[in-house]
């Protein structure tokens, strides 16, 4: 009877056993659904993945990067919020591509081999309907720390244009550390009198500017780059605005990489087919008033953004540097109670991620978001410069960022004033006190 039941045992395991998985049948459509967006030619990935000749020569490098869950890159702790991006392997194709290569990584029937997934060339999303580029290109030395460069472009709209999509776009990822492209709304004092379509650096902030327009309203992040930061991209009835007469100041930070080459970065426009019912925008959390001590291998620096007016809450992104640890998003609303809406344990400054929220949150007028960031300034950090300094906010990658940003919408009749310079509510005049006299002023 034992000797029955083992070889009944043995021919029911050998006939659930799966066959030989290959690359035509069962890799090609992972790889197309999660890595072909980074990995073809021209974008961020060192290498292609769009064919099995470009692939097989990495198989036993997948393997590993999938197994340790380091590719795609997905940092969210899933006991927090579910999000609609999120890029995170399931466990079947993790492995279907784990057994494809323990079968030798074969190809397998060219008949197999599903349709080629279509992009737009130098572009995530789709064709732009309008492109705005770098004056020239930018010549990127060799060797040295570069400070910000900025470039002002004329929109030359006559009037508002709403962006449904809209994606920065570098033409040399080597060098291109990140971009950031902001409107600036005409009459608006950023960057004032400074030449248009010319590379400039960002002069000095002036402590006390008295020719500065009382009423300016602050610039307003159109979209921005990050090797992992994906593009903007809003649905039907959502999109950014940029008003009339408007600019968009191009911010762009430039790494060398060991030799001379240049850059001519591009932003890609898909417009909205109509004016929506829903404004966009990019709000941040940030504290830059921070000193991380030599040393210290969690130092918490917290920030907080009480939103001015209605909005849904759309979407996550943390930010920081060498020494960014860990990040929190936290809701606290008018009852007190809190909703943790984000926890990255493991934050890497190599990948900039939004986070979207699978189900988009309505915030009342006055509801607090709160964000955490933690920083490793210690020895054990193989990503810290130098740990017995003292580390405060700067712009360059060895320094420190502390930005919690966030996206969301609103009514779109709400303007730009109402969401980034609200009228505070004035204090209370105090009743005037009449001057001491007498024994009042000797207790005193």
């Amino acid at each position: 009877m034992h000797r029955t039941v083992l070889v009944l045992t043995i021919g029911i395991s050998a006939a659930v056993s799966l066959p030989a998985q290959t690359f035509t049948k069962d890799v090609a459509s992972i790889l197309q659904q999660n890595c072909q967006a980074c990995h073809r030619p021209g974008e961020a990935a060192p290498f292609s993945l769009l064919t099995y000749q470009e692939a097989r020569p990495w198989a036993k490098a997948i393997k590993a990067a999938v197994l340790q869950k380091k590719m795609p890159p997905w940092f969210a702790d899933p006991r927090f919020g579910k999000f609609s991006n999120d890029a995170s392997l399931s466990q079947s194709a993790i492995d279907t591509l784990v057994a494809w290569v323990d079968a030798g990584a074969p190809l397998g029937d060219p008949k197999n081999m599903p349709a080629p997934r279509q992009f737009v060339e130098g572009w995530t999303i789709p064709k732009p309907d309008i492109v705005f580029q770098l004056p020239r290109p930018f010549a990127v030395p060799a060797t040295g720390v570069m400070e910000y460069q900025y470039a002002i472009i004329p929109t030359g709209f006559t009037k508002d244009i709403w962006v449904e999509q809209a994606q920065a776009a570098p033409t040399n990822h080597s060098v291109v550390h990140h971009i950031v492209a902001y409107v600036r709304a005409p009459g608006s004092n950023y960057f004032k009198d400074v030449p248009k379509n010319e590379f400039f650096e960002a002069p000095p902030a002036k402590k006390d500017d008295t020719n500065a327009p009382k009423d300016d309203v602050p610039n307003d992040w159109l979209t921005g780059y990050a090797p992992g930061q994906p593009p903007d991209m809003f649905k039907p009835g959502q999109a950014k605005l940029i008003p009339a007469g408007s600019d968009i100041v191009i911010e762009i930070h430039y790494v060398p990489e060991g030799k001379a080459t240049t850059d001519q970065s591009r932003l890609g426009l898909v417009l909205a087919k109509e004016p929506p019912a829903q404004r966009a925008m990019t709000l941040s959390a940030g504290n830059s008033s921070f000193k991380i001590p030599p040393g210290d291998a969690n130092f918490r620096v917290d920030a907080s953004y009480t939103m001015p007016e209605d909005v849904t809450l759309l979407g996550l992104h943390p930010h920081m540097h060498m020494r960014g640890k860990s990040a929190q998003y936290r809701i606290v609303f008018a009852d007190g109670k809190t909703e943790t809406l984000l926890e990255v344990p493991r934050f890497t400054w190599h990948w900039q991620l939004w986070y979207d929220l699978a189900e988009p949150i309505k915030l009342p007028k006055g509801t607090k978001l709160e964000c955490t960031e933690h920083f490793d300034n210690s020895k054990n950090n193989p990503e810290n410069p130098d740990p017995s300094k003292t580390v405060i906010w700067g712009q360059q990658s060895f320094d420190e960022m502390m930005v919690c940003m966030f996206n969301v919408t609103f009514d779109a009749r709400i303007t730009t004033r109402q969401m980034l310079a609200p009228v505070r509510p004035k204090p209370a005049k105090e009743e005037a006190t009449p001057p001491l006299t007498g024994e009042a002023q000797k207790q005193k």
